[in-house]
């Protein structure tokens, strides 16, 4: 049986029907020189005086690295997280996993875990009790994908923790970032 008899004469008029022309393919290869051109221009060091502070509604940020600050750095967006004794962050989801490094001072972390099933739609539902996690200087937390988090500082001082989110989970299509609440400061 020859390869002539597998194929489908409809499915080779299918596969060369008229349809519109585009141009992914060179376009692509086109915007990968021009962004490796500019690329050759990114930051290979931050200074400290070049991290913007931002009054976010998850609190005060310093952007270490962030996606718009051009730097070489393609995958990740780190940031210290400012958080006054007594005080908490917002309280937000996103599908990224994310850890930090407490720097100084000492808190809590709640954090709701997602429950999910793929059945016709993918259908998300949170725990209604939060498990508590407790750290202080020099402790490194993880937060697993799309699970409700919210930090506290309870120590004598300002609580500064480097947070650490990747952002290829955004390029995938997957950008699920919600802000539930507002920090309280």
């Amino acid at each position: 049986m020859g390869i002539e008899r597998i194929i489908d004469p409809k499915e080779r008029e299918r596969a060369h029907a008229k349809v519109g022309y585009v141009d992914f393919y060179s376009e692509a290869v086109k915007q990968s020189e021009e962004f490796r051109e500019e690329y050759g221009g990114y930051l290979n060091v931050v200074k400290s005086k070049d991290m913007p502070l931002e009054r976010s509604p998850d609190g005060l940020l310093k952007h270490i690295i962030h996606e718009k600050m051009k730097t070489k750095e393609m995958c990740l967006d780190i940031y210290m997280h400012f958080i006054p004794s007594g005080k908490k962050s917002g309280k937000h989801r996103h599908l990224t996993e994310e850890v930090f490094y407490v720097v100084e001072g000492s808190g809590y972390d709640l954090h709701w875990d997602v429950k999910f099933d793929c059945k016709d739609t993918i259908e998300f539902e949170w725990e209604t009790e939060p498990k508590k996690f407790e750290w202080t200087v020099g402790d490194f937390v993880y937060i697993p994908p799309y699970c409700a988090h919210q930090h506290f500082s309870v120590g004598g001082g300002e609580a500064r923790i480097v947070v650490m989110n990747s952002r290829i989970v955004k390029a995938m299509g997957f950008d699920w970032f919600e802000q539930l609440e507002k920090c309280d400061y």
